[in-house]
């Protein structure tokens, strides 16, 4: 089991501790009287939002592909603008020297914790890192920004080879009064690294966490020709968000196709305006012409509501991933 940040623990066998959480603001518990009106049976501080988004550390390459332009002031705001509840973050940034004296404008602090508080700091996250990937001018890994309270976090080296350094990051967050597991995931780029990968994953989940407690698991798997989703649900009875969430039938495809062209209501929130329209697939990648499905979300013990590829031009500017969102409830 892993243990609240501050407590000192010895590494486990095949496991290192890397990163600490960082406060993004006072920890608070969702009122349920804030929440959306929808869904009135079930309470709001239950209802969640979740977004997983490979960043490519804040820097993308301009149209041409001549130079390296960061964006990592506009990601912060399209993340906040969003309304997620937890965000499962990939290729974050811990330090990069180089960076910080290329762009005038490179943040200070860390990048989980830059993007933990909004622009103006009206709203902030709690964020926990873990890093991964060490070289001389810095380091990267994964992270999770949550509005809820995290009780714990672990990284752990899921490096299959030397070239390729890998990570997956454990957080335990409080979701309505329950403690919810969340595992950041970004699997390697070749097939068998993430099978090994996969299994380990899954062994150390079926070993330390309950298998009636609720789990998300979400980031960058590079599964494109979904081999792993299969044994994921299998072994660890959970859900892919997609698979749950995507119109079936004839008639349900063209009633989503008619109301996701509808115009927004007058009044809408931006969160809502923003949201493109219902895809069957979660195509995540190249972010300007997303074809290969790289990106998961998946759960156990929630139900779903709606999951979204978030693409268009203004996506494809920030990273050359597309994010994935999905609307969720604690199931009771």
């Amino acid at each position: 089991m892993i243990r609240a940040p501050a407590a000192a623990r010895a590494a486990a066998p095949g496991a290192r501790r890397s990163g600490a959480a960082a406060t993004g603001g006072p920890r608070r518990r969702r009122d349920a009287q804030t929440g959306s009106s929808a869904a009135p049976a079930v309470p709001a501080e239950s209802r969640l939002r979740v977004a997983t988004y490979n960043i490519h550390k804040g820097v993308v390459r301009d149209f041409f592909g001549l130079r390296r332009v960061s964006r990592i002031h506009e990601l912060r705001a399209r993340l906040h603008d969003l309304g997620a509840d937890l965000v499962f973050l990939q290729e974050v940034q811990g330090r990069h020297q180089r960076n910080a004296e290329r762009f005038e404008q490179w943040p200070v602090e860390p990048q989980d914790q830059f993007l933990a508080r909004a622009p103006g700091l009206k709203r902030t996250f709690e964020a926990a890192y873990g890093q991964n990937a060490t070289y001389l001018h810095g380091h990267h890994g994964n992270a999770l920004l949550s509005r809820f309270p995290i009780l714990g976090l672990e990284n752990r080296d899921f490096s299959d080879h030397a070239l390729e350094k890998r990570g997956v990051l454990h957080c335990v967050v409080q979701v309505g009064g329950r403690p919810v597991h969340c595992f950041v995931v970004h699997f390697g780029l070749l097939a068998r690294s993430r099978e090994r990968q996969a299994q380990v994953l899954i062994d150390w989940i079926e070993r330390e966490v309950d298998a009636d407690a609720p789990l998300i698991i979400a980031g960058d798997f590079n599964d494109w020709r979904n081999q792993l989703s299969a044994r994921f649900c299998e072994r660890l009875q959970v859900r892919e968000a997609f698979d749950v969430a995507r119109p079936r039938g004839v008639a349900e495809r063209v009633v989503h196709f008619v109301r996701d062209r509808q115009p927004p209501p007058p009044g809408a929130s931006v969160q809502v305006a923003r949201l493109p329209r219902m895809v069957r697939t979660a195509r995540t990648y190249p972010a300007l012409v997303p074809w290969l499905r790289m990106d998961r979300i998946y759960t156990r013990g929630f139900e779903v509501s709606a999951a979204r590829v978030l693409r268009g031009p203004e996506w494809a500017q920030l990273s050359d991933h597309s994010p994935l969102v999905a609307d969720l409830s604690l199931a009771g």
